[in-house]
């Protein structure tokens, strides 16, 4: 794996060794799993899943599955819609974590200062200082597997595969970090999850048993950022970059967006109103 690939600049290479863009395909997909499908394990489901999230009998009774058991089937069942395998061992990370949304255990925020708010484009300018992040670069066959399969890896780091053998415990936002083809109407296969570490574990960073996974520290870096709610899959982050870009032309600022974004994902699916933000790294600000 190509560790630069996890700058949070984007740095690194798109589109393998001949240097293009390669684009995702299958972009109608309208849904990732990512943390907010644990926090909204009760929607979607089918009717042959009852809101356990195990197979019901042929009686309609819900058959005898222990928690972890009844969590991963959803998982599984989730996964095959994007065609996604979500193998056995996932089911003590997605109970851990389950587990921590289930006690509302208090999520630590990555720190910022801001700097700007923009209101009449509603675009905030924000200083990010140097930070140790586990990231993993991934290049499936479409975005939605590389950001499932990137985002797994992520959770068994974070769930006891980890030279600490502990559970890290979680920070917010979950960031994934895109490039587009010049245009910005196309995203590149290739894409980076990132999970910024706990402050606890800043200054001596767990060690990944994975060795996809990688502990970048990435440098400050001034941020513009823009909300914006509702599902994070490839046509809507397109569609929030283009916004972006009209907000930043309107505002003049006069940067140059270049082809490198984040998306930075804070919570629920299933909450009345979703947060997510679309970031522009200004790499002549840092």
């Amino acid at each position: 794996m190509d560790g630069e690939g996890c700058r949070l600049n984007g740095g690194g290479r798109v589109g393998g060794g001949d240097g293009g863009v390669e684009a995702g395909s299958q972009s109608h997909h309208s849904g990732l799993i990512t943390l907010e499908d644990l926090e909204s394990f009760n929607e979607d489901l089918d009717s042959d899943f009852d809101f356990s999230g195990s197979p019901a009998g042929d009686s309609g009774e819900v058959m005898d599955f222990d928690e972890s058991d009844q969590l991963l089937s959803y998982w599984q069942h989730i996964g095959r819609g994007h065609r996604v395998d979500i193998p056995q061992d996932m089911a003590e990370p997605i109970q851990q974590m389950t587990t921590d949304v289930d006690t509302n255990q208090e999520r630590e925020r990555v720190p910022f200062t801001a700097l700007k708010r923009h209101d009449k484009v509603q675009v905030d300018k924000r200083r990010y200082e140097k930070a140790a992040w586990a990231c993993i670069t991934m290049r499936e066959e479409t975005y939605e597997q590389s950001i499932c399969g990137g985002f797994m890896k992520i959770m068994r780091f974070i769930c006891q595969h980890n030279s600490t053998g502990t559970y890290l415990g979680m920070t917010i936002p979950i960031v994934t970090v895109v490039q587009t083809d010049t245009s910005r109407s196309t995203l590149a296969r290739e894409v980076t999850v990132a999970y910024c570490l706990p402050e606890q574990h800043q200054d001596q960073p767990p060690t990944p048993f994975d060795p996809d996974i990688t502990i970048e520290t990435w440098p400050s870096a001034v941020v513009y950022s823009r909300e914006f709610s509702g599902s994070t899959n490839e046509v809507s982050i397109l569609e929030q970059i283009q916004l972006l870009a009209e907000a930043v032309d309107s505002a003049g600022l006069h940067l140059s967006l270049g082809v490198s974004f984040v998306v930075a994902g804070y919570t629920s699916l299933a909450a009345t109103h979703r947060h997510n933000e679309i970031w522009f790294v200004d790499r002549g600000e840092a």
